[in-house]
C-alpha cells in the first residue's frame, strides 16, 4: 500500500533498515503461524526470545549491559512493525524492554544491572512487571501488596498483581508494593520461595500473549532486591510512560495491517458483477480509514522526535495513546465491515487485531485515564474522583 503522505521518507537510513528487518522477521516468523497461536491461546516465548535478541530489539532503546542503544523513533518503528504482525509480539518486546529492563536500567544498583540487564538483552532471561492489581488498576496508588523488612534486613513480599504479561514465563520480576516509607520497587527472581505466577485462561484478547497472576506468600528477599533509586509512584508511572510510547507506535502497525487487508479484499471481491472496491461506499471507508491511519502516523513520528530530544512528557504520551489506540479501533471495525462475513475469520488479520486492540484501549492506562489527563492539561483541574 502506498504512503500516499510518505511519511517514512522522513526516517533515517538506519531507521528503515529496522524497520525493513523486523517486517521481514515478522512476515518469515510470525505471520504463518499468530493465527493459530491466537486460536490455540500460545505464545512460543522462550522459542522467540532469543531470536529477538539476537535481533537487538529487547531494550533496544536502553544503552550499555548488551542494549542497542537506539534511538525513540527506532524504537517506535519496531514497535509499529511487530505490532502488524500481532500486539501480543509487541506487548512481549514492551514488557521486557520498557517495563522489566527500563526500571532495573534507570533504578536499580549496579549488582542488578550486571546480573539481569545482559541476560535480558539477549533473550536468555524474561521479565515481567508487577503493578495492577485484581482491585486497583487506574488507582495503583491504592495497592495492597506490601513489603515490611524485618530485624534480619531482609524484605518479607506479600500480595498480589493481575492481567500480568509474561508473568508465567518471566524468570524475574519487578514488582511494586507498599512499604512503611512508600511505594518501592523490588526485583524479584520467580524461584524465590512463596512467588507463584498461574496463567489467565478464556481470554477473548491478546490470545497469542501469556498473562497471568501474581502472587506473594512470604517472599522472602534480600535488602538488595531493592531497587535504591526511585521511591514512590514516580518509579512505575514512568516506567508506563516507556510503555505508552510503545504502544501509540504499535497500534499504527495493527491499523495499517488491518486497512491493508481491507484494500486487498476489496480489489478482489466481486458483488454485483463488480469489485466492492468499486463502490463509492467503500471507498469512503478505505479512504477514512486511510486518514485515520495517515493521522496516528504522523502523531507517532511527531512524539518520536520529541523523545529524541527529551523533550516528551507523560500528557503527550497520553495525547498519543488515546488517539492512536481509538484510531486504530476505529479502523480495525471498519476493515472487518468491508470483509463481511469473511472479517470474522482467522483467515484474515482483522478479527485478531480488532480482538486484541480492545485490551490496548484499556491496559496501561485506561482510554478514561488518559481523558483525565489531558482534561486536566486543559483546564488545571484534576478530576479523577
Amino acid at each position: 500500500m502506498d504512503d500516499l503522505l510518505r511519511i517514512d521518507d522522513v526516517l533515517s537510513e538506519e531507521q528503515r533498515l529496522i524497520r525493513d528487518t523486523v517486517k521481514g522477521f515478522v512476515s518469515d516468523r510470525i505471520l504463518p503461524h499468530v493465527g493459530d497461536w491466537f486460536e490455540d491461546a500460545v505464545f512460543p516465548a522462550r522459542e522467540l526470545a532469543p531470536v529477538l535478541g539476537e535481533l537487538g530489539l529487547l531494550g533496544m532503546h536502553l544503552e550499555g549491559y548488551g542494549c542497542a542503544g537506539l534511538d525513540a523513533v527506532s524504537y517506535g518503528v519496531a514497535c509499529r512493525e511487530l505490532e502488524a504482525g500481532d500486539s501480543g509480539l509487541r506487548s512481549f518486546v514492551s514488557v521486557q524492554g520498557s517495563l522489566a529492563m527500563f526500571p532495573i536500567w534507570k533504578y536499580g544498583s549496579a549488582e542488578q544491572k550486571e546480573e539481569w540487564l545482559p541476560r535480558m538483552a539477549s533473550g536468555e532471561a524474561i521479565g515481567c512487571f508487577g503493578l495492577t492489581e485484581p482491585d486497583h488498576g487506574s488507582d495503583p496508588a491504592g495497592m495492597r501488596t506490601h513489603a515490611k523488612q524485618d530485624p534480619s534486613g531482609d524484605w518479607i513480599l506479600n500480595g498480589s498483581k493481575m492481567w500480568i504479561t509474561n508473568g508465567s514465563v518471566a524468570d524475574v520480576a519487578v514488582v511494586w508494593a507498599q512499604t512503611d516509607e512508600a511505594v518501592r520497587g523490588f526485583v524479584v527472581p520467580t524461584d524465590t520461595p512463596g512467588f507463584s505466577a498461574p496463567e489467565i485462561h478464556k481470554k477473548m484478547s491478546l490470545r497469542a500473549s501469556v498473562t497471568s497472576s501474581l502472587y506473594f506468600d512470604d517472599v522472602r528477599l534480600p535488602a538488595s532486591a531493592v531497587l535504591p533509586e526511585v521511591r514512590g509512584l514516580k518509579g512505575p508511572l514512568s516506567c508506563l510512560s516507556e510503555a505508552r510510547f510503545g504502544i501509540l507506535w504499535g497500534v499504527v502497525g495493527a491499523a495499517r495491517a488491518c486497512l491493508e487487508s481491507a484494500v486487498d479484499y476489496a480489489k478482489t471481491r466481486v458483488q454485483f458483477g463488480r469489485p466492492i472496491g468499486g463502490f463509492q461506499l467503500t471507498q469512503e471507508k478505505l479512504a477514512w480509514m486511510y486518514v485515520g491511519l495517515g493521522q496516528a502516523q504522523l502523531t507517532a513520528l511527531h512524539l518520536g522526535r520529541l523523545k529524541d530530544l527529551g523533550e516528551i512528557t507523560p500528557r503527550q504520551i497520553s495525547f498519543g495513546k488515546l488517539a492512536n489506540v481509538r484510531a486504530a479501533l476505529d479502523i480495525a471495525r471498519q476493515a472487518r465491515t468491508v470483509l463481511g462475513g469473511n472479517g470474522i475469520t482467522l483467515e484474515y488479520p482483522v478479527i485478531r487485531h480488532m480482538n486484541n486492540l480492545e485490551s490496548v484501549l484499556t491496559y496501561e492506562g485506561t482510554q478514561e485515564i488518559h481523558t483525565l489527563v489531558l482534561g486536566e492539561a486543559l483546564t488545571g483541574i484534576p478530576a479523577y474522583r
